[in-house]
């Protein structure tokens, strides 16, 4: 049995769960998000993320974000940074604004280039001239800068660019002896990749929590084609399951609350205690799925 990559649990505590959400690019998606947090919020979450665009594309909406998180809610907001386009005295000052601002919790990330994220032109990674390499360094450099709490991704089935499984295991242990303090996975719909990586890590010394992200789906084609790009598998099952429901929304949505609970429960039993619930801006399913895990809603008073 497992507990975050180490072999206790507490099969009677109640599961501990985080959230991301993307910044919105219109008044609508923003209205969206909002009620996204707000019906999210009283599931008492460690903390949410807040995602950053490829090559920075977003860092002005991320941080508008974050800081309204921190501002209007009782929320531990986290924001995600990248090492794209962007000089070390950037990122420095990027994440000093961010610390003088009362938020210390960042998600590391090496990020991926616009080409890479729009589908055109080059899409390999060239790191800043000036700036950071990889995530291992943006670790150190935030450590140096502040008593700063990072998260950092996790790969089960390996990043795509890595060599190998054991090479890309090498990079996570790295970020974690730079002064990460959690990793969370890309998400994955095989429970037994992600304990057999648990395994790995343990095996490699990793100690620190592996939490894993969990994605709910309704469009299964557009999974698909996330997949492809981040190397995440999708078992033949899952597609049978989806197989001629495209003019079917409802029943998309029922089959997707489905099987997340039916992953995250299994999960459970192997002793998983934390999870982390790529939202996509969309409460239902996840609301759905928590209350499923026996979280409660607590009813706390906002800020302001």
């Amino acid at each position: 049995m497992y507990k975050d990559g180490k072999n206790t649990t507490d099969s009677t505590a109640a599961p501990r769960v985080s959230f991301e959400f993307f910044p919105p690019k219109t008044a609508e998606m923003e209205d969206q998000l909002w009620h996204c947090i707000n019906r999210l919020k009283f599931l008492s979450p460690e903390f949410v993320s807040v995602t950053y665009g490829a090559g920075g594309g977003t860092r002005e909406r991320t941080h508008n974000t974050v800081t309204r998180i921190l501002r209007e809610t009782r929320l531990q907001p986290a924001a995600h940074l990248t090492c794209v386009g962007a000089s070390r005295a950037e990122i420095d000052a990027i994440a000093r604004n961010y610390y003088d601002n009362g938020i210390r919790h960042i998600v590391a990330l090496r990020g991926d280039p616009p080409a890479a994220a729009g589908g055109a032109g080059d899409s390999s990674y060239h790191p800043h001239p000036d700036g950071y390499g990889y995530a291992v360094d943006l670790v150190a450099g935030l450590k140096r800068l502040g008593d700063f709490e990072i998260s950092v991704a996790a790969y089960p089935e390996g990043h795509p660019a890595a060599r190998s499984l054991e090479d890309d295991l090498d990079w996570l242990k790295r970020k974690i002896d730079a002064g990460a303090s959690r990793a969370i996975t890309q998400y994955f719909f095989d429970n037994s990749v992600y304990e057999r990586f648990l395994e790995r890590a343990v095996r490699a010394g990793i100690t620190v929590p592996i939490v894993p992200g969990i994605l709910p789906v309704t469009n299964f084609a557009q999974v698909i084609k996330f997949s492809a790009a981040c190397g995440a598998s999708i078992p033949p099952l899952m597609a049978r399951m989806f197989e001629g429901l495209d003019a079917e929304p409802e029943t998309r949505r029922l089959m997707a609350a489905m099987l997340a609970a039916d992953q995250v429960l299994e999960l459970r039993r192997l002793g998983v205690q934390q999870f982390h619930f790529y939202t996509l801006n969309r409460a239902d399913l996840v609301y759905a799925i928590c209350r499923r895990l026996g979280i409660a809603e607590v009813r706390v008073a906002s800020r302001g």
